[in-house]
């Protein structure tokens, strides 16, 4: 029995939905489900590297600066709606979120006013995260800075942002980042019922970005950028811009990474600096390697492991899992580069493939005797 490449494909991500949509809401109690909607925001992460650094070969190690925007502009149109005459009237400053009245801020700044609007707040979700990846792709691949230069940059763009955040406390909630977010367009995302309707727009937003990742794969797109990766000299001679190429993927992944981070403000009602920083981004792409990094399905399967295992055993050994986690993504570079996706190509689905050509082949007729 055998699949095309599309049909593999498509099977793949319905046996995820049915994971996700039947399987965990019945087992796992609404906390635990909770948790693993966050866990799929940092998937939007990972899926996006799969394209950037697993298809074009670009590294990343700032993907949480692009987490944290998305997040942060979900999280400033749901301060403001927290923030109306009424409800903050104690203030020195009523009407302006409380951190800017601590910080003795008399009006609302200029670039918060947008975001009064829950339909700019949804575009600029992905639109700020990929303009500003835009500028960097820009200025870089446009000098054909890449590689371990470009990984570098874009480390120390994760540091310099996370500083900034913590320095503008008045402007950003400094490192206790934006809090007491309670609803989303007069709508409670407090209650264990809105949280778990959360969940199910989260993993719905996540199928459709996988399909959407999948077409890209299978277009010419999808192979130029492949080809890049291996030949990248090649492919420029050819004729292809290939700073234009690289400049779009690491937008379109930074937009993914901007939903993500507005589904965990939503999903876990609050978004901090903590989550832009080196750290998050070098978690996430761990995310990727022990998925897979050529690897949706993986990507995703990878986030969902590590993090069920930074959950379980921070929670017993909260010292030494820095240190477990390090050694795992040693371990993926050194034993199975190419994670569990690779595991699974190598020696279960060759398996599973003999097993079910057995089952379904059909008898051998018996020769005709000879008259």
């Amino acid at each position: 029995m055998s699949f095309s490449l599309r049909s593999k494909d498509l099977l793949g991500v319905l046996l995820l939905a049915v994971l996700l949509v039947v399987v965990l809401p019945l087992v796992l109690e609404p906390f635990r489900l909770n948790m693993v909607g966050k866990y799929l925001t940092y998937a939007f992460v990972a899926v996006g590297l799969v394209l950037c650094w697993g298809n074009a070969g670009i590294l990343s190690l700032g993907q949480g600066v692009f987490f944290g925007l998305g997040g942060y502009c979900m999280a400033m149109y749901l301060k403001l709606e927290a923030s109306t005459p009424e409800a903050t009237k104690i203030q020195s400053t009523p009407g302006i979120p409380d951190f800017m009245d601590w910080n003795q801020l008399t009006s609302l700044p200029f670039f918060w006013v947008p975001f009064k609007s829950l339909g700019f707040s949804v575009i600029a979700v992905m639109l700020v995260p990929a303009v500003f990846a835009l500028v960097l792709a820009f200025a870089l691949f446009k000098r054909r800075v890449g590689g371990v230069y470009f990984a570098i940059i874009t480390q120390a763009l994760a540091a310099i942002m996370s500083i900034l955040i913590i320095g503008q406390q008045g402007y950003t909630g400094g490192v206790n980042g934006i809090t007491d977010l309670r609803t989303l367009h007069g709508w409670d995302i407090r209650t264990d019922s809105a949280k778990f309707i959360l969940y199910f727009v989260n993993v719905g937003l996540l199928i459709g970005v996988i399909l959407l990742c999948q077409f890209v794969q299978r277009s010419k797109l999808g192979r130029i950028l492949v080809a890049m990766r291996d030949k990248e000299d090649r492919v420029r001679f050819s004729g292809y811009d290939v700073a234009s190429f690289k400049i779009f993927v690491f937008c379109f992944a930074a937009a993914l990474a901007g939903i993500g981070g507005a589904m965990f403000t939503l999903q876990v009602g609050f978004m901090s600096p903590s989550f832009v920083g080196i750290t998050p981004s070098i978690e996430m792409v761990i995310y990727t390697a022990v998925g897979g990094r050529l690897s949706l399905l993986g990507a995703v399967y990878g986030t969902l492991l590590v993090n069920w295992a930074k959950t379980s055993f921070s929670e017993s050994f909260p010292e030494l899992w820095l240190f477990g986690l390090g050694g795992l993504f040693i371990a993926v570079v050194l034993l199975f580069p190419n994670g569990l996706a690779g595991l699974y190509r190598t020696y279960v689905e060759p398996r599973l493939g003999a097993l079910l050509g057995r089952k379904g082949a059909e008898p051998k007729a018996a020769p005709a005797p000879a008259e």
